[in-house]
């Protein structure tokens, strides 16, 4: 539609001319006329070409954009994870700006087509009014275009640079939102703040490049096509002066000539939204091809007779050649003498390393031959880290069957009668202690057959701990729970303890006995 309301565009001053030459200097009543219901006609083509054609474009533009934020979101919340190494506002300003600039490629193959149609209609009008006017712009309009693209590549390196730039600055601001309670505590928001400023004014200077490119390549466009036309319309006066040509082909050529510098003008823009559409193509791209950080198979049971995880000589980061049977139903807790190795031991169980050595079984299967889904329901692994969502504290744990008693069991008693209370943004207004225990009355709530639990009171009292771990303990019938942790509390309620030191298991037993018996047990844990 956009190419036929060039076409039509470039049919204007050839029906003016024609209008003259037939109607106007002959003086004849019925020419005239019918030159009027061509115009009427050919206006009404025009206009309801444009207007549909228009349409169609803005509809595909944001039809195409909403598909590839779906793809970009599905990818970033794939449970196997990405590699991609951004983080979450660089995701974010490629779901957003990048989606948006590369679907505007819509844009620019259709405007891109219909100036070549209204080149190649002006070319045949021209041929057809004069061979030697019709072969100056047949060739000298395309050594425009190439002229034009040779600063696209040029275009292209700043745009990316610059949306680059874009994406480390919003990805910075999230990070400083979200820390913003912590920044304040330690009296490090001035230091913040420049860190940010600096960062602002390095997107502003590559904002500042990529529109110099810009504003080069329209100046280039707008010179090179008015000295263009300017030929052309010199050329067809000179031929009208010695009777080559009469005065509506005159008209016809100068029309055309001042026409055509639009669709070369339509044709530089449509090489700037190719190039910024490049640039943002390549970032999408990087994100959609990314390798999972998790391996997982196709398999789709588990055995029931097999233990529900099973580790054997597994070594990664610290851990090395660790070994760790929990059967159904069992509570273990683990007591990492050295942190890295209880971060080592989450990564495994979340299968977030694939590069480990050892085997990792759930139920007798290895981790790597499970199906996603099946192991998204089979093991739930619960950080001290706790994501909240805005609503109110029912809506963040979507559930009302045992509501009561798993917010109890979770320690989180006391806001019960606060269930509808309206939450903010990841609730800011809760306490760290809060968000913790309605991170963990959801994970109760989902009834996993494996919850990994990772410190799940170190932001509480000592009370409301020993709530917490009473609360497990009637909670975990027919569940299988591993608990990393150093409170005495929670690894009292244990079936039995297992120490980790050096990445290996240099204890096993329950906790009053390791209490008693073990000097670093008892230095790690008791106080």
């Amino acid at each position: 539609m956009l190419s036929l309301h060039q076409a039509t565009e470039a049919a204007v001053p050839v029906a003016i001319g024609v209008f003259v030459d037939r109607a106007v200097t002959t003086g004849r009543i019925e020419p005239l006329l019918w030159c009027v219901l061509m115009m009427v006609v050919l206006f009404a083509v025009l206009s309801n070409a444009w207007k549909t054609g228009a349409r169609q474009v803005v509809w595909a533009i944001e039809y195409e954009t909403h598909l590839l934020r779906l793809e970009i979101a599905q990818r970033v919340l794939d449970p196997r994870g990405h590699r991609t190494g951004l983080r979450s506002g660089e995701l974010l300003s490629i779901a957003t700006s990048d989606a948006e600039k590369a679907a505007l490629v819509m844009r620019g193959l259709s405007v891109g087509a219909a100036a070549c149609t209204a080149l190649i209609v002006s070319s045949v009008s021209l041929l057809l009014v004069d061979v030697p006017l019709g072969l100056g712009v047949l060739i000298g309009v395309p050594l425009l275009v190439l002229g034009i693209q040779a600063l696209s590549p040029l275009l292209t390196r700043r745009t990316s640079s610059q949306q680059e730039a874009v994406a480390q600055t919003t990805a910075l601001a999230t990070d400083l939102v979200a820390g913003l309670r912590t920044l304040r505590g330690i009296g490090a928001q001035h230091n913040a703040a420049a860190r940010y400023r600096h960062s602002s004014q390095d997107t502003l200077r590559a904002t500042l490049r990529a529109a110099s490119t810009n504003g080069l390549q329209d100046g280039v466009t707008t010179a090179l096509s008015g000295l263009l036309l300017a030929a052309v319309a010199g050329v067809a006066g000179w031929f009208a002066l010695h009777g080559r040509i009469t005065i509506g082909e005159l008209i016809t050529v100068v029309g055309l000539a001042q026409f055509v510098a639009e669709p070369v003008g339509t044709l530089g823009y449509a090489s700037q939204i190719f190039a910024r559409a490049r640039a943002s193509a390549a970032r999408l791209s990087a994100v959609l091809s990314s390798p999972p950080q998790t391996v997982t198979g196709t398999a789709t049971s588990l055995d029931p007779a097999k233990p529900l995880l099973t580790l054997e000589g597994v070594s990664h980061g610290t851990l090395s050649s660790l070994t760790l049977v929990l059967q159904p139903g069992e509570s273990v807790g683990v007591l990492c003498y050295d942190p890295r190795d209880a971060d080592a031991l989450l990564t495994v169980l979340a299968g977030r390393a694939p590069e480990h050595t050892g085997t990792v079984l759930i139920g007798g299967t290895t981790l790597e031959e499970l199906d996603v889904d099946l192991l998204r329901r089979t093991v739930l692994l619960e950080r001290h880290e706790t994501d909240l969502f805005e609503g109110t504290l029912r809506t963040n744990l979507l559930a009302e069957k045992r509501l009561e008693r798993v917010m109890t069991a979770a320690g989180a008693a006391d806001l019960i009668e606060e269930l509808d209370r309206p939450l903010a943004d990841r609730g800011q207004a809760l306490s760290g202690g809060q968000r913790q225990r309605l991170g963990l009355a959801r994970a109760l709530l989902a009834e996993p057959p494996l919850l990994v639990l990772h410190d799940p009171s170190t932001a509480v009292d000592a009370v409301t701990e020993e709530l917490l771990a009473e609360g497990l303990a009637d909670e975990r019938t027919g569940r299988t729970t591993l608990v990393l942790t150093s409170s005495p509390a929670l690894l009292g309620k244990m079936d039995r303890v297992v120490v980790i030191a050096d990445g290996t298991v240099v204890a096993e037993g329950i906790h009053s006995d390791l209490a008693s018996s073990d000097a670093g047990y008892q230095e790690a844990v008791l106080r």
